[in-house]
């Protein structure tokens, strides 16, 4: 008796009911019965599709792998295009007829690869059938480019954050908002995450992830661009945006930095000071084990880390407690920020330009690698210098606040260290040799930003002296 296998296959099932390949099996088990076959076995890849060859269609690979091992000698499916639509796979099974006699039967009697027609009309079939996925996945991309030149909103997964028209999902939204600003003040992904989850914050799946976080801050639509084929196309989209494009950039430059792929542990930091304090000696970022501070030299100091952080926060505490601190501790840094803002758009400009120049065949393609790489490098730079600048949104976050304080103490490791970063530089001095107990004196630390006087001047200051003078001058104003 003849052992025959059962192939079912459709490309989507949008109910998940399983009603078109029941309607295969009841059809194609009638035929076996039919022809006096024995059913050796039903394969069945629901909702799969056969046309690209990326596509992995488990049960179709067992199939394969029960014919080598010579478990059936006929497959039956409901009709040719079903088993595959890839003309590379039939020759495989046009093989298998050859050399052992495979008998292929489809449900309208089309396949019959024991002849040299059979064989013929089987491969034009195939033929024909992958000249229809490849117009239809012509027609498909002719009207996603279409969509993308008119800035329409993207078909497929809907985008966290928005509705399936594009309209602003608030309840997201918010939450998007929250992971750019807190990827902006210095909070870690990981960071993030963790306080994501510890909330309680709805995901789209299980839990919020590292690699979801960063696929939200990497993508471009949410600062408004339209984005084709996963590059951006310089224009801005017809949605509403949920994170300002200057902000967007700032990430992606932190994002690229090399000394987050360099660093292996992640960025974020488990102790206050670790490669933020410097040494007193030597200048060096000091590193952190077991409860203390140590110079990598090996030879300047070692800090129990309790007291020194303690000195550190209270100091912080005491800057941000000062009244309207916000207006007395200025970075000076805008203008600055404006040149930087105007020389990126320019250089987006000129990248634009290239395309356009090498699209209408005015420039080569050599030309036009060399020419946007040049401008590349320039816009990185420029883009990681804003970041630099806008490392003090940090200090920002918690002055702005009616009690800058009390959301300093509530921020996370991260923000901590990137307010002290932005404030002040903090240098652990040696212990003099037969001196016991802790001593503030040699915790230096000195503002990182002038301070404001009475008369509207600025001067730099260092320490506690700075805080005397931004009480006096808070007092004054």
């Amino acid at each position: 008796m003849t052992r025959t296998a059962i192939y079912l296959r459709v490309s989507l099932d949008q109910t998940g009911e399983e009603l078109a390949v029941t309607r295969q099996r009841e059809d194609a088990l009638a035929l076996a019965a039919e022809k006096g076959w024995e059913v050796a076995d039903v394969y069945q890849d629901n909702s799969l599709s056969a046309s690209k060859r990326t596509v992995r269609r488990p049960q179709y690979e067992r199939m394969a792998s029960d014919y080598a091992a010579g478990r059936f000698e006929a497959i039956i499916c409901y009709d040719l295009d079903r088993l595959t639509r890839q003309p590379r796979q039939l020759e495989d099974w046009i093989d298998a007829a050859e050399e052992r006699g495979l008998v292929l039967v489809t449900l309208n009697g089309e396949a019959d690869l024991s002849t040299d027609g059979g064989r013929m009309y089987a491969r034009v079939k195939a033929a024909v059938a992958r000249s229809e996925v490849e117009r239809k996945g012509a027609r498909q991309s002719r009207a996603l480019a279409q969509r993308a030149e008119l800035g329409r909103v993207p078909l497929g997964v809907r985008l966290t954050g928005y509705h399936g028209d594009g309209t602003v999902n608030e309840e997201e939204a918010r939450v998007v908002r929250r992971i750019f600003s807190s990827f902006a003040v210095k909070d870690s992904i990981k960071g993030i995450v963790d306080a994501l989850n510890a909330e309680g914050v709805p995901a789209r799946g299980d839990r919020w992830t590292p690699s979801t976080v960063r696929t939200i801050l990497t993508n471009p639509r949410y600062a408004g661009r339209v984005v084709y084929r996963g590059r951006t196309t310089g224009a801005l989209g017809s949605w509403e945006p949920l994170i300002d494009g200057d902000e967007f950039d700032a990430v992606q430059a932190t994002l690229s930095d090399p000394r987050r792929k360099m660093n292996r542990e992640g960025t974020a930091r488990k102790h206050l000071g670790a490669g933020l304090y410097r040494c007193g000696g030597c200048g060096r970022a000091l590193q952190s084990n077991g409860g203390r501070y140590w110079c990598k030299s090996g030879s300047c100091l070692i800090r129990t880390m309790r007291p020194v952080d303690e000195t550190v926060l209270d100091f912080v505490r005491e800057v941000l407690g000062i009244p309207d601190v916000a207006a007395l501790v200025a970075p000076s840094r805008s203008q600055e920020g404006k040149a930087l803002d105007g020389e990126a758009k320019q250089l987006r400009a000129r990248l634009s330009v290239i395309d356009a120049d090498y699209d209408d065949g005015v420039i080569d393609g050599q030309r036009h690698r060399v020419a946007s790489e040049k401008v590349a490098v320039r816009l990185r730079e420029v883009e990681a210098r804003r970041a630099d600048l806008l490392a003090d949104r940090a200090l920002g976050s918690v002055l702005g606040t009616p009690s800058p304080v009390a959301t300093f103490d509530a921020a996370s490791l991260d923000v901590k260290r990137a307010v002290i970063d932005a404030l002040v530089i903090v240098r652990l001095l040696p212990v003099p040799r037969g001196r016991r107990g802790f001593d503030p004196e040699t915790v230096a630390i000195d503002f990182r930003h002038f301070v404001a006087s009475a008369d509207g001047s600025t001067s730099p200051t260092l320490g506690r002296d700075a805080l005397d003078l931004l009480r006096s001058v808070a007092l004054v104003a």
